[in-house]
């Protein structure tokens, strides 16, 4: 297991992840530990000469104008306090007690850990005022996969996510409840299980630790880490829909993208280029691919007991058609299956590279703005012993996070809609391009194939359409109007890790769907290949007129075999690298071919687990021998 050090100042993304789900260790580093004693100390001298500082002698938010006496007016018990407690250490305690009112599920254990590491990092730039035991307690809980129960909803994002972290730092005293290595307990008995007490706070220590922008942070780290998957999974599945629909490659064209350079764009188009590479599908001659035709007993020389149930259809285009377009017919031979003629693709495959590149772009954006809070103090005030101030300011407010937040929520949808369009596109015969309708065969005609599955894929996008609403231009104030304008970026963060499972499903249906049509055109255009031995058979094959003028029967005759010879130098359907290396994962899986309708629930949660883990992209980028771009 790694160790990874925080000093405050140096913390990354991947040390984040590393943290929350690697269960990487923490180590606090020396010198930072040194500036976080120097403040304390500060701290500790500036209460001593009796100056007002906010937090620390005065009351929180609205009662920010409320001093802290000298001494007690009544009785400790009377107010709840400790015999032994100053009203100074009172203060922070009930600032915890009293905020921790978050509701809801728990968190997920991954955001918890990386909002503990953010915590200690932010703490350690030693602004915050807070003693060097406290931090090392808090380390020595995520160590020991000590984490604290916090519900999920509870931060307007302003003040920072003051109740989420008032449950983290409630943990710290011994009150509310944890996970000891996944086992929930009073936090009390889980820090007594691995060795230490309660934590008795100081100063401005309560303060310190529930004023931040953790939350937000913490899911908008590991929502990046998720993205990255995901938007390398929508390029691989943009991939194989294309080779299912013996998509145009032109629109790919290194200059095209050169000449509008978005990096995101540019990115894109490399990946498909690469993960197309070799394969004999794209920029398939348009004659080549037939059309399916239903199955009949005649449809095969061996007819009922043929293994395929699907037939093969192409039209000649008789003479006095090709008027005005002899130029066309010199080129290209006269017969038309089911790939259209035109040169480029509908905007769901032509347009991958402008779509899926803005959804890289937005990430890189929101990549920069959580870079710089990893580093930065969020809590308030800050203490500079350096020159002797304590500054009250608002690096608490969570509107930069909200803001790249809600930019990665207005993203996710438009990444899961085109793939969307995309199922749409296969499943239906208008726009399959020769493919069967709902991509089954249907011989008995009592198959539905993959008509809901897009429905699901539907339902899926509207969902996340209407999550996409950006919480951040809705502030509702708090705190009797003293909070007055605040970010709801948890809100928005919250809403973030809900969508990405829905994304992820989408691609997942798309996986499924896109194998299952790539492995149908492969058998049908295999099928064609193989009728092209025997010209009689192929010719059974072809819708022409009937009956032909004898000039016009001789010209189908010779088109009829300079077709046949075509069909017969083509060779194996055979995907690129990479397309075929993801279609044999994904039949290893267990989700084989749908030659006839089954239950399908268990084909797409195995889908959806070959996403979740990566599957897909692992394949792809071992079969390139190199990664895929973000």
């Amino acid at each position: 297991m790694s160790t990874i050090r925080l000093d405050g100042r140096d913390l990354g993304r991947g040390h984040v992840v590393s943290i929350a789900r690697a269960d990487a260790r923490v180590e606090l580093d020396v010198a930072a530990l040194d500036r976080v004693r120097a403040t304390a100390d500060f701290l500790a001298e500036q209460l001593a000469r009796g100056e007002p500082l906010y937090g620390v002698t005065t009351g929180f938010g609205s009662n920010a104008d409320k001093l802290l006496g000298e001494r007690r007016q009544r009785p400790a018990h009377l107010s709840g306090a400790d015999a032994d407690e100053s009203l100074v250490a009172e203060l922070q305690r009930k600032l915890i007690e009293s905020h921790a009112v978050c509701v809801g599920e728990p968190l997920p254990r991954d955001v918890v850990r990386a909002m503990m590491a953010i915590r200690v990092n932010t703490l350690l730039q030693g602004h915050s005022g807070v003693r060097a035991e406290t931090l090392e307690q808090l380390v020595a809980c995520l160590n020991a996969d000590l984490l604290p129960v916090i519900p999920a909803q509870g931060s307007v994002g302003a003040s920072g996510d003051l109740a989420p972290l008032s449950h983290q730092a409630l943990m710290l005293l011994g009150r509310g409840e944890a996970f000891l290595r996944g086992e929930r307990m009073p936090a009390g008995e889980g820090l007594a299980a691995i060795g230490l007490r309660p934590l008795v706070l100081s100063f401005k220590e309560g303060l310190a630790l529930n004023n931040g922008t953790t939350l937000m942070l913490a899911i908008g780290v590991l929502a990046l880490d998720d993205m990255e998957r995901l938007i390398k999974t929508a390029d691989i599945t943009a991939a194989l829909s294309m080779e299912a629909f013996c998509a145009r490659s032109a629109a790919l064209d290194a200059r095209v993208h050169a000449a509008r350079p978005h990096p995101g764009q540019i990115a894109t188009a490399d990946n498909l280029r690469r993960l197309l590479d070799g394969s004999g599908l794209i920029d398939q001659p348009y004659h080549q691919a037939p059309r399916f035709h239903p199955w009949s007993a005649e449809s095969w020389p061996d007819g009922a007991a043929s293994r395929e149930n699907f037939d093969l259809r192409w039209r000649w285009v008789p003479l006095g058609e090709r008027a005005g377009r002899e130029a066309f017919f010199q080129r290209n031979l006269p017969f038309r299956g089911g790939k259209k003629a035109q040169p480029q693709d509908s905007y769901s495959l032509r347009c991958v590279p402008q779509v899926h590149g803005a959804v890289k772009d937005a990430r890189a954006h929101a990549a920069r703005v959580f870079e710089i809070e990893l580093n930065a103090v969020t809590d308030n005030p800050l203490v500079f012993p350096e020159d002797g101030s304590v500054v009250s300011a608002g690096n608490f407010h969570g509107m930069p996070l909200a803001l790249a937040l809600a930019h990665l929520k207005s993203a996710l949808p438009v990444l899961a809609s085109i793939a969307e369009r995309r199922i749409a596109k296969l499943t239906d015969p208008a726009t399959s391009d020769g493919l069967p309708p709902f991509l089954i065969a249907n011989p008995e005609g009592t198959d539905s194939g993959l008509m809901i599955v897009q429905y699901t894929a539907a339902a899926l996008v509207n969902a996340l359409a209407t999550r996409a609403h950006p919480a951040a231009v809705y502030s509702v104030p708090t705190s009797a109007n003293a909070e007055d304008h605040v970010s709801m970026g948890a809100t928005d963060a919250l809403d973030l890790l809900a969508m990405l499972r829905d994304v992820e499903q989408v691609l997942a249906i798309e996986l499924f769907t896109a194998t299952q049509a790539l492995e149908l055109r492969q058998r049908m255009l295999d099928a064609a290949s193989a009728l092209a031995a025997d010209p009689q058979r192929l010719a059974a094959k072809i819708d022409r007129p009937l009956a032909l003028a004898p000039e016009a029967e001789a010209r189908f005759g010779q088109e009829l075999a300079a077709f046949a010879g075509d069909l017969r130098e083509r060779g194996p359907a055979q995907g690129g690298a990479a397309a075929e290396a993801v279609l044999a994962a994904v039949r290893r899986s267990g989700i084989s071919f749908l030659d006839y309708d089954r239950v399908l629930t268990g084909d797409l949660a195995t889908a959806a687990d070959l996403v979740r883990r990566g599957v897909p992209v692992r394949e792809a980028e071992a079969a390139l021998s190199a990664p895929l771009s973000v």
